[in-house]
């Protein structure tokens, strides 16, 4: 699916408005979207996203649901199965646990298991991110486990643009595709087109270009990334900011173009550091670029520890701007 902006009328959005957008727009254009999951309707999640759609669409495609994350998963997967392409609303990404038979075993297998008969086009929505003060259950970044899976998308975008164009994308994927939003994130703002447009899975964006060092960085690390690359150029180092967009696919050419022309990389993740983002997106580059690196690409991901629920230590738990600013000075030998 092309890229395709308009950009003749662009506006100032906050994320959260911009994920709303994308939703109704195509519950407008496609009378089979609906969405299901916890305090979607009157309460429009707890992060009000979702706030206005009942009104506008009725019960019948706003659909609040029992506590019940396996059930409600279950009906979305039957739903798509049988013609409707249902948004489920997973209210924290930690719930992922609760859900993973309907996503991992089912709607991920079930079009190679039928012999692509079957088709699940339905949309997993579920948020990631830590310093909301929710602790250790309702603050984890699990992107990775769906990566791993064969027949799952994964998106992750980072700003108000990406966000409503990858959601749209996602709504009209034949696939499943689970959509992870920071939840720090809602209210960050930027430019969004009121033209039609839809962000193709698997292109990488560079947000914003450098010659000394690449900073590959996933969701909100991209405002780390920005942050970090202010303080590098105030030292005189030029910093790329390359941001996946989707873990899968996966645009491994841009990030191995990108760490070809820079030379070094660091790559930033609030997930977990061990056997995570970091570790396959930091594979890829060795691999791909391994004759042209001046150093080993180094990772920065969430600290190996449950997210706590004390506000500095859970603050000291996620990557900053200060832990990039100095690998990436190190990297550049002007630590």
């Amino acid at each position: 699916m092309p890229e395709t902006a308009v950009q003749t009328t662009v506006r100032e959005l906050t994320f959260g408005e911009a994920i709303r957008e994308a939703i109704a727009e195509e519950m407008r254009r496609d009378a089979r979207v609906c969405i299901i999951g916890e305090d979607v309707a009157e309460a429009g999640t707890p992060f009000k996203v979702l706030s206005g759609l009942v009104e506008e669409f009725g019960k019948q495609r706003v659909i609040d649901t029992p506590i019940s994350e396996p059930g409600f998963t279950g009906i979305g997967v039957g739903a798509a199965m049988t013609g409707l392409r249902p948004v489920v609303d997973i209210m924290f990404g930690d719930f992922l646990t609760l859900v993973m038979d309907q996503m991992v075993n089912q709607a991920a297998k079930i079009h190679y298991m039928s012999g692509g008969t079957w088709k699940v086009p339905m949309v997993f929505r579920a948020t990631m991110g830590a310093t909301r003060r929710s602790a250790a259950q309702h603050s984890q970044s699990l992107h990775a486990w769906p990566s791993h899976i064969p027949g799952l998308k994964v998106v992750l975008p980072s700003t108000p643009y990406d966000a409503k164009g990858l959601l749209k994308t996602a709504i009209r994927d034949d696939n499943p595709v689970v959509f992870f939003e920071d939840k720090m994130m809602y209210r960050l703002k930027g430019p969004v087109p009121s033209e039609e447009y839809t962000i193709p899975f698997g292109v990488a964006d560079i947000k914003r270009a450098g010659t000394d060092i690449t900073l590959v960085a996933t969701s909100s690390m991209v405002q780390v990334a920005f942050g970090a690359a202010k303080l590098l150029e105030e030292i005189g180092i030029s910093a790329e900011i390359v941001d996946p967009r989707t873990m899968w696919p996966l645009d491994e050419k841009t990030l191995i173009e990108s760490a070809k022309k820079t030379s070094r990389v660091v790559v930033i993740d609030e997930g977990y550091h061990r056997y995570g983002v970091t570790a396959e997106i930091a594979s890829v580059i060795a691999e791909g670029a391994f004759y042209n690196l001046d150093g080993p690409v180094k990772r920065i991901g969430a600290m190996h520890v449950p997210i706590p629920f004390s506000p500095p230590l859970e603050d000291a738990t996620v990557p900053s701007e200060q832990q990039v600013f100095a690998a990436a000075r190190e990297l550049c030998g002007k630590a």
